[in-house]
C-alpha cells in the first residue's frame, strides 16, 4: 500500500512478486494442485485447514510486506491476499508508537517530543512507504492528465513534498491536541488507515498494467471476506477501549469510520482508480483524519 521507491520495505515487494510468480509456475505444472486455493481452500468454499494455519504464512507475509522488521522463525511468508491482514500490523505499530509515548511521557519528556518521537517510530517501522505514497499521490493530482507519469516519477516535485509535509503536521498537531488520550488514538488510527486501502481495492480499478500494487486487487475476494480480519481487531480495541474513560474512548476511537469510507473514495475519484502509491496514502490521510476526528468527538463529548 504505497510506492517503495528507495524504501527499506520495498524489499518486501520484491520478494512478493518472487513467490507470486512461483506459485503461478507451480499452479500451472501440477494441475491437480490448483483444485485447492493457496490458503488450504477448497474451489467449492470448503476448508482443508485450520483458520489460524490458514492465515499464518499469509499474516507473515503481511509483516515483512508492510514493515522493515525481519520475518519470524519457522514460517514461510506468502503474498497474494497480505491486504486484508494490514489492520493486524496496524495493531502492533500503533501499539508500539503508544508504548514509546507512555514511556516517554514517564520519563518527563513534553508531549511534543513524545509526538515526534511516535511520528519517527512510525516512519522507521514501516520504512516510509505509505508516506512515499502520499507524496507521489500528490505529484500526481497536481500532474492533471500526467497523473500516472509523475506518480512514477523517482524525483519528489513541490505537490507532494507539501502533501508529506501536510500530513505529518497534521498527525503532530492532533497528537498535542490528544494529549493523555494520543496513545489510545494512535492505535486506532493505525488499524483504520490500513482498512481504507481495502475498499480502494474493492471500489476502484487499478491504473497501472505494470505495478507493485497490483496484485492485491488480482487476488482479492469479495470485501465482507477480506474484512474479517479487522472486523476482529476492531471488536478487540472496542473491548479494551471500554474500560475507563469508557464509552468516550470508544467513540472516538469508532468515528475513525468516516474518513476511512472517505479518503479511498475521493482519491478514487479524484485519479480515476487507484495505484499502489494511492492505497499508501489512504493509509496516511486515514490515521491524521482519524486522530482529528477523534480529537472533535472528544470535545463534543466534553
Amino acid at each position: 500500500m504505497g510506492g517503495v521507491k528507495a524504501t527499506r520495505a520495498g524489499l518486501g515487494v520484491g520478494a512478493a512478486m518472487q513467490q507470486l510468480e512461483l506459485e503461478r509456475s507451480s499452479s500451472a505444472q501440477h494441475p491437480q494442485a490448483a483444485q485447492l486455493s493457496p490458503y488450504g481452500e477448497a474451489q467449492d468454499g470448503g476448508s482443508t485447514q485450520p483458520l489460524m494455519l490458514r492465515w499464518w504464512p499469509d499474516l507473515a507475509g503481511s509483516w515483512i510486506f508492510y514493515t522493515t522488521l525481519p520475518l519470524w522463525p519457522g514460517v514461510t511468508p506468502r503474498f497474494e491476499r497480505i491486504a486484508r491482514f494490514a489492520p493486524v500490523i496496524g495493531v502492533f505499530i500503533g501499539g508500539a508508537q503508544a508504548g514509546l509515548w507512555l514511556l516517554g511521557r514517564e520519563l518527563g519528556l513534553p508531549s511534543a517530543s513524545c509526538a515526534l518521537l511516535v511520528l519517527a517510530l512510525g516512519l522507521w517501522l514501516t520504512g516510509g512507504l505509505h508516506l512515499d505514497g502520499v507524496m507521489d499521490t500528490g505529484d500526481g493530482l497536481a500532474a492533471g492528465p500526467r497523473c500516472l507519469e509523475a506518480m512514477a516519477d523517482s524525483r519528489i516535485g513541490a505537490s507532494g513534498l507539501v502533501a508529506g509535509l501536510m500530513v505529518l503536521l497534521l498527525k503532530l498537531g492532533a497528537l498535542l491536541a490528544l494529549a493523555a488520550l494520543a496513545p489510545t488514538l494512535l492505535i486506532w488510527s493505525a488499524v483504520w488507515g490500513r482498512i481504507a486501502p481495502l475498499l480502494a481495492i474493492a471500489w476502484f480499478p487499478y491504473l497501472r498494467a505494470e505495478g507493485s500494487g497490483g496484485f492485491h486487487r488480482l487476488q482479492r475476494q469479495p470485501l465482507l471476506q477480506e474484512l474479517l480480519p479487522a472486523a476482529a481487531v476492531l471488536g478487540l480495541l472496542i473491548g479494551l477501549s471500554l474500560s475507563p474513560p469508557g464509552t468516550r474512548t470508544v467513540l472516538a476511537g469508532v468515528c475513525g469510520v468516516i474518513p476511512t469510507l472517505l479518503v479511498p473514495r475521493l482519491l478514487g475519484q479524484r485519479l480515476g482508480g487507484h495505484t499502489g502509491d494511492s492505497y499508501g496514502a489512504c493509509v496516511e490521510w486515514t490515521e491524521a483524519c482519524t486522530l482529528w476526528s477523534g480529537w472533535l468527538m472528544l470535545r463534543l463529548l466534553s
